[in-house]
Formats: structure tokens, C-alpha cells, sequence
């Protein structure tokens, strides 16, 4: 015996409501990609194995990707990264803070500094340009002459980085983020 079936609109059965964030959730993966904000658990250290920064036992890092809030390399290295990815990779300098440059050491004047300024070998301070504060590093001093550093502390260093993807989200529609 062969019954009849009813015609059915199959879209009718297999719609119902999605909330955006339910929709992301299930169907997009959330990936590091430009106008993001990647949250992640990062350790650097030197090839030697010296942990010179770490989030461990502290909160993540997040930061907003295209937006020039860390070095370079890092920010290429993590494009892509699914939330819960680890990744490991090595930056040149380069791809990192840079090569050292002699010409980015200084003599300046002693009397270009305040007098009541305490100056000591290896303080980090920041001389006022019209781009805003630039950070130098006393490396000498004398009677008349303070020898200043203008180079990143890490320019010239290889570094080494481990890091696990906490979060992925988009702040704004605005940001032209396709992750959401």
C-alpha cells in the first residue's frame, strides 16, 4: 500500500532563527586575519633559551591585527591561526626590531640634560621630537659628552616565540574584519 505523501517546502523545515554570534560559532571558524583582535598566550625568548617576555600567569595579550601593534613578523606568522592553534617560529631581525644602527648612537651635550637629572649608564628615557617621544639609552657618560642609543634594546636579535590562541573576535562590523 503506497500512501501519499504531502508535498513539503524543504526550506520551510530547515529554517529557523540564527543569532549572528550562534551562526560565527558554528559555521565560520575564528581565524587571525586583518581588522581581528587575536588574543593570545605568547612566551619570547632568544635562541639561547633566555625567556626575555612572557604572558604566563598573566592575562593574554590582545591586540588588533593590521594595526601595527606588534612587531611585524609576529603579526605575519600569526595570520591564519584558528583559535586553540599553538604555534612556534623563529624572527630574524628583520622581521623583528631590526638591525642595530651606528647612526643611531649619539653625543649629546651634557648640558642638554637638566642638571638635578640623575644620568647613569644603561637609564632608558625618550627625547620629545615633533613625532612624539623617542625612546635612547645612556650608554656613556662624561664630563661633557652623554653617549646615547636610539636602537631598539632588541634590534639586532633573533627571537624565538611560542604562542597559543586564546580568543579571535571583531570589535566593530567597521573594521572590515570577515571573521564575524
Amino acid at each position: 500500500m503506497i500512501r501519499s505523501r504531502k508535498k513539503t517546502n524543504l526550506f520551510e523545515i530547515y529554517t529557523h532563527r540564527v543569532r549572528r554570534e550562534d551562526w560565527r560559532d558554528i559555521h565560520m571558524s575564528q581565524v587571525i586575519e586583518d581588522g581581528a583582535t587575536a588574543v593570545v598566550h605568547y612566551t619570547g625568548s632568544f635562541p639561547d633559551g633566555e625567556v626575555f617576555d612572557s604572558s604566563e600567569g598573566k592575562d593574554p595579550l590582545a591586540y588588533q591585527v593590521g594595526k601595527q601593534q606588534m612587531i611585524p613578523g609576529f603579526e605575519q606568522e600569526m595570520m591564519g591561526a584558528e583559535v586553540g592553534e599553538k604555534r612556534e617560529f623563529t624572527l630574524t631581525p628583520d622581521r623583528a626590531y631590526g638591525e642595530r644602527s651606528e647612526d643611531a648612537i649619539q653625543e649629546v651635550p651634557r648640558d642638554q640634560f637638566p642638571s638635578e637629572m640623575p644620568l647613569e649608564v644603561g637609564a632608558m628615557m625618550a627625547a620629545q621630537t615633533p613625532q612624539g617621544p623617542l625612546p635612547f639609552t645612556v650608554t656613556e657618560i662624561s664630563d661633557d659628552i652623554v653617549i646615547v642609543d636610539f636602537n631598539h634594546q632588541m634590534a639586532g636579535k633573533t627571537l624565538k616565540f611560542n604562542v597559543e590562541v586564546v580568543d579571535v573576535r571583531c570589535e566593530t562590523s567597521e573594521s572590515g574584519c570577515s571573521c564575524c
